[in-house]
């Protein structure tokens, strides 16, 4: 017999809201979303609500937006919605009597196939490493970050030509799949989950900063092009050249020319100053297709060197 589900969904970023999407047109019933309080943004810092919030408030779903996950009020509110199951979907580390409250559970989608790639930043990572598949997983939380009994997992391909922005996309609405497919199963009484396999060598995911991003020349073509389609859009990979931040946003890695003269030092920035700019690298040539100097817009090449000489 099916179980009669309450459901609070947590999330913040529009990551998160093709899964609450799925979850209302298939008229399961979200009985509240936790996000993130209002941010201000833009020019006059104006306070704006979370894509989630946004979308919840269009549904008339009631909206919490706690600044303390811990405090008494917003545990006692939470308790009053009588949830038995809870959905997290980008969001942030929740205390245990929080992620413990409803019967059933707190599952959580990872954009991963986990045990790898735990942490903050799976889509990034398996691009700066160059995987060849990634995928998400659905899991029940536990104590330890993205540590808890898998329930069902859906494997993709990733493309030569993806990047951070592209693969987003694709993980974003295989996760709403994945989580719909999910919540079906713990209706309908069918989930088997299963502790996450041991492996000798996991691979980690940690939050990227600002610094992370800068390219590190003495690596090989190849390695600094997953590095760069990691990074691309946002935060995007950089270098500096005459002082300048050079972003990178796409290259090419260009077929390795028999050579007898010396090659340039790794970094060395080689350009005609009309339609080509590529970098000496430890192995190979990058050649560099879309770019942004500080002070300008994003633009290709070409476009750039109509305008400004290296």
């Amino acid at each position: 017999m099916a179980q009669e589900l309450r459901i609070i969904f947590m999330g913040t970023p529009d990551f998160a809201v093709p899964t609450l999407q799925k979850l209302i047109e298939n008229k399961y019933p979200v009985v509240a979303v936790i996000t993130a309080p209002d941010k201000p943004a833009g020019r006059g810092l104006k306070l704006t609500p979370s894509p989630v919030k946004e979308y919840a408030v269009s549904q008339n779903i009631p909206v919490l937006q706690p600044t303390n996950l811990k405090s008494e009020a917003f545990i006692q509110e939470l308790r009053s919605y009588q949830a038995n199951l809870q959905i997290i979907v980008a969001f942030r580390m929740l205390p245990e009597v929080v992620w413990s409250m409803p019967a059933i559970g707190t599952f959580n989608i990872h954009g991963s196939l986990l045990p790898d790639y735990r942490g903050a930043a799976p889509i990034n990572w398996a691009l700066i490493n160059g995987e060849k598949e990634t995928g998400v997983t659905s899991f029940f939380l536990r104590h330890q970050i993205d540590t808890g009994d898998i329930l069902l997992q859906e494997k993709i391909s990733i493309a030569d030509d993806d990047d951070f922005g592209s693969l987003y996309e694709k993980l974003k609405h295989l996760g709403a799949d994945l989580a719909l497919k999910t919540v079906q199963a713990i209706e309908n009484n069918q989930v088997q989950p299963l502790p996450q396999p041991k492996h000798a060598e996991l691979k980690e995911a940690p939050k990227i900063s600002k610094e992370f991003c800068e390219i590190n020349w003495q690596q090989s073509a190849v390695q600094i092009h997953n590095f760069i389609r990691g990074l691309a859009p946002y935060p995007g990979a950089w270098t500096k050249v005459n002082n300048k931040i050079l972003k990178i946003y796409r290259s090419v890695v260009l077929p390795e020319a028999p050579t007898t003269h010396e090659q340039p030092q790794p970094g060395t920035l080689q350009t005609d100053n009309k339609t080509y700019l590529h970098f000496a690298t430890t192995q190979g040539t990058l050649k560099v297709i879309d770019l942004q100097l500080e002070g300008k817009k994003r633009m290709s090449t070409e476009e750039l060197l109509r305008g400004y000489k290296f």
